[in-house]
């Protein structure tokens, strides 16, 4: 197997003209496009290139409406009701980081609740975007069923991963993303395609046995990040992303990875704070508590190494093992 490097452009015209190819349309795909080389120079492999077969496949068989258009509703004066319509979550985000900052803004606090959606990638990329407008931002999402409540077998829960970013004074933002599963479940898709072991802590297979082969993991559960608390979690993120929004909940999500099945009606929610909200400079006082992080011997601000990285990739280009292209390019024909 060899590596080439694609530039962005050149990875971004690949995800749109496959996408295009499999029933999608041109405002759709170049949106999905963007989130997965997004999260490609973030590092998050298996929330990039690598969800592009699956994706096409979905929007072919129409279990992804790839014709979507995605429709808002301000219910109340701080809260945006979106309907993703069984499209690509992409769109519908781009709608609600669209509409949040002009009401957070002015009444210091706005929400963006999205329900008959999909998988919405790295969250931590949205709720970035948000804290680049000088903004503070809270993304929960719920997933198809994966984990377990604490004790029990049968998965009841996403892997719902909560993202959070806050503007910095004269600095880049903090981005702190994360997975209530010890891992995203990306990175066992990922191992999957590759051919490769997870390592043993990562999941349970279906009997619920420690396992280290991704395809038996799929099959079963994951393990929640800090056990009972991490399941805990979980249950919040049901409810603040399925529960309120009219989403489904997990278990009623059917599988991002395949063709088959219902459209998984999947949802998210967007909390967006104005800093000056409370009558004084918080991104200086945020600035402060950053720095001191930053001083920390042995410490890393949650952030940087994937603001590192994009930098670096996006002027050395994405490494796309010729493996993977071919699949992409095989999408559809």
């Amino acid at each position: 197997m060899t590596d080439r490097r694609l530039t962005v452009h050149e990875a971004n015209l690949l995800v749109v003209e496959t996408l295009m190819r499999c029933c999608t349309s041109k405002a759709n795909a170049e949106s999905v496009a963007r989130a997965l080389i997004l999260a490609e120079l973030a590092g998050q492999l298996g929330h990039g290139l690598r969800r592009v077969a699956a994706y096409a496949a979905q929007a072919k068989s129409g279990k992804v409406d790839g014709m979507a258009v995605p429709s808002g509703q301000w219910t109340r004066p701080g809260t945006f009701a979106v309907d993703a319509a069984h499209g690509f979550a992409f769109p519908a985000l781009d709608l609600a980081v669209a509409a949040l900052p002009k009401i957070a803004r002015a009444q210091g606090i706005a929400m963006a609740g999205i329900r008959r959606s999909h998988h919405s990638g790295v969250a931590g990329l949205v709720v970035e975007a948000l804290a680049e407008k000088g903004l503070m931002a809270l993304m929960v999402a719920n997933t198809p069923a994966a984990m377990a409540p604490w004790g029990a077998a049968r998965p009841l829960f996403g892997t719902n991963p909560v993202a959070f970013a806050a503007p910095i004074a004269d600095a880049e933002p903090i981005v702190i993303d994360i997975s209530l599963s010890k891992v995203a479940r990306g990175k066992i898709m990922a191992a999957q395609q590759k051919g490769e072991p997870i390592p043993e802590g990562w999941a349970l297979d279906a009997n619920g046995q420690p396992t280290t082969d991704p395809t038996a993991a799929l099959a079963g559960t994951m393990i929640a990040m800090g056990g009972a608390k991490g399941a805990a979690l979980a249950i919040m993120v049901e409810m603040l992303s399925a529960g309120l929004t009219g989403a489904n909940y997990a278990f009623e999500a059917t599988s991002y990875f395949d063709a088959q099945g219902e459209p998984p009606g999947t949802g998210q929610t967007i909390i967006v704070i104005d800093p000056k909200a409370l009558g004084f400079d918080a991104e200086r006082r945020f600035a402060l508590l950053a720095s001191l992080i930053e001083e920390s011997e042995g410490a890393r601000l949650p952030g940087r190494r994937r603001q590192a990285l994009r930098a670096k990739l996006s002027a050395d280009g994405i490494v796309v093992d010729d493996d993977l292209r071919a699949q992409i390019e095989a999408a559809g024909r």
